[in-house]
């Protein structure tokens, strides 16, 4: 996952996708969004340096869902309920987000913030590791968001790319990666991750079930949809 704002970067094995400007612009756009959860939120991300995907992919990824009509969400890494919000949001109250997170205080606080926002009744929260309760989990999903380690993120795809349902989306965070993939020397604090996350693009991107296009927005959002015919 990302942090809520991009970084300064001095980094040569790294770049920022988007201009700060733009996206601060961008940023002032979102007023109408402001909710006092999702604040509190951001806040303690922001305090605890924990990564979620922040404002601009939560609309992005919300609008994604209400366009295809989303009921049915899968999350691999959910953190304490962040992008869940959005996707609850999107599925109304009929529809399901299925979040995972290994870290049982992450799904208290997730129970917390969402019960507040009255959205906790959307939400099947899950302890465990994602792939493993995906793998005990039955079904076509609409949506199938991967937000885990890293270097997990091409075994994700193969795991969820037959579990979407036609004219479902695939959507993935950091698939940018603070521009390591872009670049010939990168710097990576988990060996292997950049490589995977190259990996991961370029078998979605040559996967002939799908469009696939990446929004550059912060870290970079692989949204890839499943065609129908």
């Amino acid at each position: 996952m990302a942090d809520i704002k991009s970084p300064t970067v001095s980094n040569p094995g790294m770049l920022i996708p988007v201009n700060p400007a733009i996206e601060n612009y961008m940023h002032s756009l979102l007023q109408n969004t402001d909710h006092p959860v999702l604040t509190e939120m951001e806040a303690l991300a922001q305090k605890n340096n924990f990564p979620i995907i922040g404002r601009l992919v939560g609309v992005f990824i919300e609008t994604q869902a209400k366009m295809i009509n989303a009921e049915r969400v899968f999350e691999f890494g959910s953190g304490y309920g962040y992008s869940a919000y959005w996707f609850a949001r999107a599925v109304g109250p009929k529809g399901k987000v299925i979040c995972t997170d290994a870290d049982f205080l992450n799904q208290e606080k997730a129970e917390q913030y969402l019960s507040t926002a009255g959205l906790w009744d959307r939400i099947d929260f899950r302890s465990g590791i994602a792939q493993d309760v995906f793998s005990q989990t039955e079904g076509l999903f609409d949506i199938c968001y991967n937000d885990v380690d890293k270097g997990d993120y091409p075994e994700i795809w193969r795991m969820a790319k037959d579990r979407i349902r036609p004219g479902g989306l695939y959507i993935a965070d950091n698939v940018l990666w603070r521009g390591r993939v872009a670049v010939e020397k990168h710097t990576d604090i988990f060996p292997g991750w950049t490589e995977a996350i190259i990996e991961h693009n370029k078998l979605i991107f040559n996967d002939p079930e799908f469009d696939t296009f990446i929004n550059p927005s912060r870290d970079g959002v692989i949204v890839a949809r499943k065609k129908t015919v």
